[in-house]
């Protein structure tokens, strides 16, 4: 093997290693990632959640506020029960089916 030869290998072997070098930090880096995304994903599945009971919780307000509300609100307190009895017969009507 010349020395020229020689020069190529050891370059050769030099970039190798520092590949799998990077390698090796890619796949830890990937890891990491991973990691933070499955606890992005679960803290946007908690914030939904809590979300969906602050409307809930709002709605309710909503109608709390509504019914007892004063005399010259009485036909908005209407419609809006109105409004309840027909989505209680959707519901109804959903579960015979």
């Amino acid at each position: 093997m010349t020395e020229e030869e020689k020069k190529l290998l050891s370059t050769f072997e030099a970039r190798l290693r520092h590949l799998m070098y990077l390698h090796d930090e890619l796949k830890h880096e990937n890891t990491e990632m991973k990691l933070l995304l499955e606890e992005k994903e679960e803290e946007v599945a908690k914030l939904r959640g809590d979300y969906h009971e602050l409307e809930i919780v709002y709605a309710n307000l909503k109608i709390a506020k509504t019914i007892s509300t004063t005399d010259s609100e009485v036909k908005d307190t209407k419609l809006r029960l109105s409004k309840l009895v027909r989505e209680v017969d959707k519901c109804i009507a959903l579960l015979n089916e």
